[in-house]
Parts: structure tokens; sequence; C-alpha cells
């Protein structure tokens, strides 16, 4: 056998590894999930607690996602929405849906000078946590949580065993397009790589942390001039020793709707901040993403060399459809869990959960292509606004939207004309 065909059946094999290491993983997580998924009803509202929601422009199916933040079953708790503008037409919608729940405040934290607007949003609803709130949870806008979102959370920070909590994302793709089933098909093969211990990571848009840790640990000092929160709050979190839970009651929904373009600006944006905020977990992603793509490139080498008549074509059919095999083992096994984490939406998810039993593959080349662009360049975009990320973590602001109004909390009253205003729109 000459090299060429030596090293590609190497790599074939290292990739067949792979898929059967990453398969037992997806059974390990869908174990675990049921597990804490069946035991949600002993979980309970444990002290007062402060959500806060940074939230900017108008996301899809955003009204819904606000109600079911103002809607959990949870005793005691208090929603701060953070805008940076009273221009931003997130503005419109916070008020009329919290004041149809009547529950909520609003904050117009102002424009970033330096470190995204969404840290600059934080930074400014953490100023001061009032002292009457045990903990604070954090969940994103375009995230839509079940009504026991909380509880599952802070449920985990009773025992002081765990330092926070976290949950994570899981796409609903509003349209069966090419775009959505790739972005679909890629955030749900990242989430199986959660087990009970989140590596340490925590999910910038569904977490939470007691007060007093978050102020003992400096979170908000780790948050200065960067632009992700969770990779930045995610080092402030491993100096204390305990471990940071995953808990899969805290898992989201998110509606989906993109381009094209939009996918692999997202899934570049994501790598791009963990270059320069996590470069060891970078790296790490980067080098997971090599076997599997590398292994389908090697039958092709292999079908050259061999090609594909008589025992050589027979070795790449077989070969080929093992790590094939091992691929919709893996994503049935992960689709298995959209009726885990959300039993009453199987009709929404029909089409994404059959495009990743057959699409896998190109779902992972599409991963591995948006993730390795994140190599090159500094500059990014995010919710409309561009950044140049610097060596030393330092962001610069290159173009952004208009000037917002100082800092000031929005009182929320209930408003008849806005609750009436809010049940037109839900009709039409």
């Amino acid at each position: 056998m000459d090299a060429v065909s030596l090293v590609a059946l190497l790599l074939v094999a290292a990739g067949l590894l792979q898929a059967f290491l990453l398969a037992l993983q997806s059974w390990e997580h869908r174990r675990y999930a049921r597990s804490c998924m069946a035991s949600r009803g002993n979980y309970g509202s444990r002290g007062r607690t402060l959500v806060i929601s940074p939230c900017k422009g108008v996301d899809v199916g955003l009204a819904d996602n606000l109600r079911a933040v103002l809607d959990q079953d949870y005793g005691d708790y208090d929603v701060l929405f953070v805008v940076e503008s009273e221009d931003d037409p997130a503005c419109g919608v916070i008020r009329w849906v919290s004041a149809e729940r009547h529950r909520g405040r609003l904050l117009v934290a102002g424009r970033a000078m330096g470190g995204g607007q969404k840290i600059h949003n934080l930074l400014a609803a953490t100023a001061e946590i009032d002292s009457q709130y045990e903990f604070v949870a954090f969940v994103d806008s375009d995230a839509r949580p079940r009504r026991d979102w909380l509880r599952s959370l802070v449920s985990r920070l009773d025992g002081r065993e765990y330092c926070a909590a976290t949950g994570y994302r899981w796409f609903v793709p509003q349209r069966a397009t090419l775009a959505n089933l790739l972005l679909y098909s890629i955030n749900s093969a990242l989430m199986t790589l959660l087990g009970k211990r989140s590596h340490g990571l925590v999910w910038g848009g569904s977490w939470a942390i007691r007060r007093d840790d978050f102020l003992r640990l400096d979170i908000r000092g780790a948050w200065q001039g960067a632009l992700s929160d969770d990779l930045a709050a995610a080092q402030a979190l491993r100096a204390d020793p305990r471990p940071t839970r995953f808990e899969p009651g805290a898992v989201v929904c998110s509606p989906l709707h993109g381009t094209v373009g939009q996918l692999f600006e997202f899934v570049r944006r994501q790598y791009m901040m963990a270059r320069f905020y996590a470069p060891h977990w970078w790296r790490f992603g980067l080098a997971v993403l090599l076997p599997g793509n590398l292994a389908w490139a090697a039958l092709g080498v292999l079908a050259w060399r061999w090609g594909l008549q008589g025992a050589g074509g027979w070795t790449i059919a077989a070969l080929a459809t093992s790590l094939f095999a091992l691929s919709m083992l893996r994503a049935a096994m992960r689709q298995s869990l959209a009726g885990v984490y959300f039993p009453d939406m199987p009709a929404s998810l029909r089409a994404a959960r059959w495009f990743d039993l057959v699409a896998a593959p190109l779902a992972a080349f599409a991963h591995a292509a948006g993730a390795w662009a994140s190599v090159f360049g500094r500059t990014l975009s995010w919710r409309g606004t561009h950044y140049r990320l610097h060596s030393d973590g330092r962001v610069e602001i290159i173009s952004a939207g208009a000037r917002a109004k100082p800092d000031e909390i929005v009182e929320l009253p209930a408003d008849d004309q806005v609750e009436q205003r809010g049940k037109r729109r839900r009709a039409a």
C-alpha cells in the first residue's frame, strides 16, 4: 500500500473513532437530560431573584419571548429589561408586554463607548444589585424559556454545591430553509457535548448565580471592556473551586430565521470571540472539527487511488457506510432530545429533525467552514454594531447606531391602551 493511501486510511479510522465517541457522548447527554427533566417536579422557588434580559432590536417572536420570561412559575422574582436607547424598536414591545403582564422594568443603558453593547447593558443592569435579591439570572431576548426555567436554574444553586447553573439554546426554525436547517443541526450537535458539568462554561442566554458569588468573583470586572459576556464570565467562574452545572431544565427554545450569510457570520462570530477570550477552547473546537471532515475527504482520495471497482470499491463503500451510519446514529439520539426538551412542538421540528438525520455531514462541513473562517481577521458584526478585537482583549467599536440617552430606569405601569394594543397585535 502506498503512503498516500495509508494516510487516507488512518484519517478515515480517526474519523470513525471520533464519530463513535461522539455518539457515546450523545447517548450520555440524552440519559442525563431525561433524568433531570423527569425530576423537575421537585424543583421549588429558593429565594428572591432578579432576572436580567438585555434586548436590542426585534427578535423573531420577541413578544412571546418576553411573555415567557414574565410568566415564570417562580414565587418571588423581578425582571429588568435593558436596551441601549429609547429609539430601540424593542422598547415598544417591552412596554406593552410588561403592561399586559403587570411585571417588568426597563433600563436605558446608553451607548457603549468601549466593549460590546451587550456587555455595557449588563454592566448598567448590575451596577447596584439590591441586597434583597439572593440570586441573579440572565436570559437573552431571543430565548423563549419554559415556565419552570427559573426554578430549574435556581434550584441547582440551593445547596451551594455548584458555583453557577447554565442552560443552552435549542433553535426552532421558523421556515425549512437551507440556512435554518444547517444552523439547527450545527447547534444541536454542539449542545450534546454538554453533560452534568458544563466544562467551566456558561451560556449567556440562560444562566444564574448567587448574588454574593457574582460580587465575590467580580464578574463585572471580568466584563469590563469585553465583547463576549459568557466567555468573560467563565474566566471569572474558574476562580471558584466549585463547578458550573449544566441544567437541562434551563434549555430554552430560540426561534430561528436567517440567510446562509447570516449563518456563517453567526458561526464565525462565536469562534472569533473564543479565539480572543478562550483560545484553548477555540483551538480545541477547531481540532474536534477536523477528523470527521477529513475522513470524508480521505475517502475521496482512496476512490482516486483505488478506483470504485473490485475490492477497493467495496472497502470504500463499507467505510463510507460506517461513517454515515454513525453520523445518523448520533443525529437520531440528539433529535430524540427534541421530544425530551420540547414535547409540545414535534410538528415545528419535523423537517429539521429529518434534515439532521440525512444531512449531518453537510452541516458538519458548514460548521467547519464557519469555524475556520475565525482564523482570519479581527473584525465582526453583532446586532448592527461592527467591532475590532485586539490581541490584548480590547474591543474597538468601528461603527454603531445613533447615540442613546443616559442611563435611566423607566417604570412600566399597567396601561389599558397599551394592553389593548398588545391584544390587537397578537390577534393580527
